[in-house]
């Protein structure tokens, strides 16, 4: 088991690999959550760079810590939150509606302090993760989110999760509207651990033809002199995307679109 959460098995898309050297074992993530438990410059000491006397000082400290989820010891993971004592194993900070950001400072948040979604609308009762295919419910809960940039992505946390472990820091983005900068950063701020790699897809053109953004005029008749194709940045040929499925685009001259109009829905939408 696990010298620092206790547990056997664990979902390594959030606690990482199993650890093992020396008769000391550790997921990989317990051991970059743990409070006070410092990583050093040389990965070849003790595992990964913890020291083996360090991981033991922090196990006795943890045994002292009860998890305010399962109510057992050794919660090695505490609230950031100044003032907040509760403690938490890490395969427990899900079931505990916790958020551990997998960023350099790896922090953790308890329910109550945790960061939250700034979502303008809820999702209708018949709204879908676009994942799963499941219903999502039609409030704002923990365990669902939405796409910060068109605000028409809906999934599960775990839907996504396991999206994230599969795409990759270089190509994880929205699966509806394929925004990355702010899907990204909006993802890692809620808790979503998105690894350092490439893709892992064993269909490379497959994989290609998923990613690529939609990028062409579906209007019955396109008046566009450069043609279908063609997309600027403004003005009467500027390429909209369908907000509902992004599968479909139009020039905005081609759709009768004013200026200011920001949203177009195709007619299969």
């Amino acid at each position: 088991v696990c010298t620092l959460c206790r547990r056997a098995e664990a979902d390594p898309d959030t606690c990482g690999l199993k650890l093992e050297k020396q008769g000391l074992c550790a997921h990989e993530f317990c051991l970059f959550f743990a409070n006070s438990l410092c990583q050093q410059q040389i990965e070849v000491l003790g595992l990964v760079g913890f020291r083996f006397e360090d991981i033991q000082r922090t196990v006795n400290w943890a045994a002292q810590k009860h998890c305010f989820v399962c109510g057992e010891s050794g919660a090695s993971i505490t609230c950031w939150q100044t003032g907040c004592d509760r403690s938490f194993h890490l395969p427990c900070a899900m079931e505990g509606g916790c958020v551990t950001q997998f960023l350099l400072q790896y922090r953790s948040f308890c329910w109550e302090h945790r960061p939250k979604q700034a979502v303008e609308v809820a999702p209708e009762e018949t709204t879908t993760c676009l994942i799963c295919l499941d219903r999502v419910g039609d409030r704002n809960s923990y365990g669902m989110m939405v796409c910060p940039a068109c605000k028409n992505a809906w999934f599960h946390r775990g839907c996504i999760q396991g999206q994230a472990v599969r795409d990759g820091i270089t190509s994880f983005r929205c699966p509806l509207c394929r925004d990355r900068d702010a899907f990204l950063s909006e993802m890692l701020t809620m808790g979503i651990r998105i690894p350092f790699r490439l893709p892992s897809w064993e269909d490379s053109q497959a994989y290609t033809a998923q990613s690529e953004r939609h990028s062409c005029c579906d209007a019955r008749e396109c008046l566009c002199p450069g043609g279908r194709e063609r997309a600027e940045e403004g003005g009467p040929w500027e390429l909209l995307l369908c907000c509902s499925c992004a599968a479909e685009g139009t020039h905005r001259q081609c759709s009768s679109l004013r200026s200011g109009t920001a949203r177009w829905e195709c007619d299969s939408c």
